[in-house]
């Protein structure tokens, strides 16, 4: 009978620790997955960013050699 049990329980551990790893396996994939993801939000709010700065700078040098023709007639 201790026969029969011992291959049962190698089984049945084997399987666990198979289940187990898949588990871990499953889990590591899904935070990597949303780690990923996370760092494409951040890059697409960052290069966001860069752009509206970008923007504002020319609308602020647009204005300023604007304001500065402006001077020059008022003078």
């Amino acid at each position: 009978m201790m026969k029969k049990q011992l291959p049962k329980e190698k089984h049945s551990l084997k399987d666990d620790l198979e289940e187990d790893l898949k588990a871990k396996l499953l889990q590591m994939k899904s935070e990597l997955k949303e780690e990923d993801e996370k760092k494409q939000a951040q890059k697409k709010a960052e290069q966001i960013r860069k752009r509206k700065e970008i923007e504002k700078n020319k609308s602020f040098e647009e204005l300023l050699n604007e304001s500065s023709l402006d001077w020059h007639k008022y003078k």
